[in-house]
């Protein structure tokens, strides 16, 4: 269902009109903050090369890190479904929670007592001032729709955009199966 207003646990899918933005062409976006003084989001499909023990050595773990957005590249986000082992965590919206005490994350990860698919790892977010995000859906740079994936944290990134395309129907089925340079058409 596609919707008019953003909120924290929404979807945005990036309008297939946006192919000169590197950054956001084919993004889907997990809103976990949405309040007066802006929005927060994670991009889900655009996974690194990196794995978090590439990044910090001093954990054992081999879990795929993504690109979450270009605000505080420097810096690791996380998203997860545990909250009863990792404290301070953030309820986004439903089982689905954001930050929370690194020291123990890092503790748990090392001793391998939290899956895969209980999280997932972000360089950088996604960020927008009180009426930015406003500004861009009036201009149909992205789609709001509800969240219908019962898990997150493990769907395929791959299909993630052109699955939510399709499901919108119409002209988006085109763009859905259009291939991502259309000059190698």
């Amino acid at each position: 269902m596609i919707k008019k207003t953003p909120s924290k646990g929404n979807l945005l899918i990036a309008e297939p009109s946006i192919l000169n933005d590197k950054e956001f062409n084919r993004s889907v976006i997990y809103l976990t903050e949405h309040n007066n003084e802006g929005c927060i989001g994670f991009i889900l499909n655009k996974p690194t090369e990196f794995v978090l023990k590439d990044l910090i050595p001093e954990i054992d773990c081999d879990f795929v890190v993504y690109n979450g957005g270009p605000v505080e590249q420097e810096n690791l986000y996380f998203i997860h479904k545990v909250p009863e082992l990792i404290p301070d965590s953030i309820q986004i919206k439903d089982d689905f929670y954001w930050g929370g005490d690194f020291n123990i994350l890092t503790k748990l990860l090392n001793e391998g007592l939290i899956d895969f698919n209980d999280i997932r790892f972000f360089l950088g977010y996604s960020g927008w001032s009180v009426n930015q995000l406003n500004e861009e859906l009036n201009e149909s740079t992205w789609i709001i729709t509800k969240n219908k994936y019962p898990n997150l944290l493990n769907i395929n990134s791959d299909d993630i955009w052109k699955n939510q395309l399709m499901s919108f129907g119409g002209e988006y089925q085109i763009w859905a199966n259009a291939p991502e340079n259309p000059t190698l058409n």
